[in-house]
């Protein structure tokens, strides 16, 4: 039965990391990288960040549904890394890692992050601009959640419940460094 696990919490059992190894040898069998259009996605890059699109989310051990599931998440907007696609299925990792299979509806292009979901017991500043000099406008605590409007590939703009600023890129998980976002 599989597990709804709020947010960020979630570890995948050793049959569920089984089960991701075998597909992605089944998926690129030949060693060499397999492109999202060769096996029937996107066309899309691949690795690239997306977000959930729906408030649950079933996460399953493989590229179908005749695979289990292995966790539920249950927050629409959490920012996922698309690491493989198999026909409608794309491979995710979270900001803790874990991965899984899910099925491509329940994924949108919009851009969200988390803010340094890694940090205890930090914050971390949001500016009014988009360098280390700018004022300080808050204190953002680990793990919220942001909407990406812009990166200039060293700070993001984020707006989210209450907010709206800059942030360091390198202290969001949902980012690549350097990325640009326009």
């Amino acid at each position: 039965m599989p597990t709804m696990r709020p947010h960020l919490m979630r570890s995948l059992s050793a049959r569920a990391s089984a089960a991701v190894v075998l597909a992605v040898m089944v998926i690129g069998g030949s060693g060499a990288p397999v492109s999202a259009a060769e096996n029937g996605g996107s066309g899309l890059p691949v690795p690239r960040f997306v977000s959930l699109k729906a408030d649950k989310v079933n996460v399953r051990n493989g590229p179908n549904k005749d695979h289990d599931v292995s966790w539920v998440f249950n927050r629409a907007g959490l920012p996922v890394e698309v690491t493989a696609e198999f026909e409608t299925w794309r491979r995710i990792r979270d900001a803790d890692g874990a991965e899984g299979w899910v099925y491509h509806s329940m994924l949108s292009l919009r851009r969200t992050a988390l803010v340094a979901p890694w940090l205890k017991g930090e914050t971390v500043p949001l500016r009014d601009g988009p360098t280390g000099e700018a004022k300080v406008v808050a204190k953002l605590e680990p793990s919220v959640l942001a909407v990406v409007k812009s990166c200039d590939g060293k700070f993001c703009r984020l707006s989210g419940d209450g907010f709206d600023g800059f942030v360091q890129q390198n202290q969001l998980f949902g980012v690549y460094p350097d990325e640009k976002v326009e």
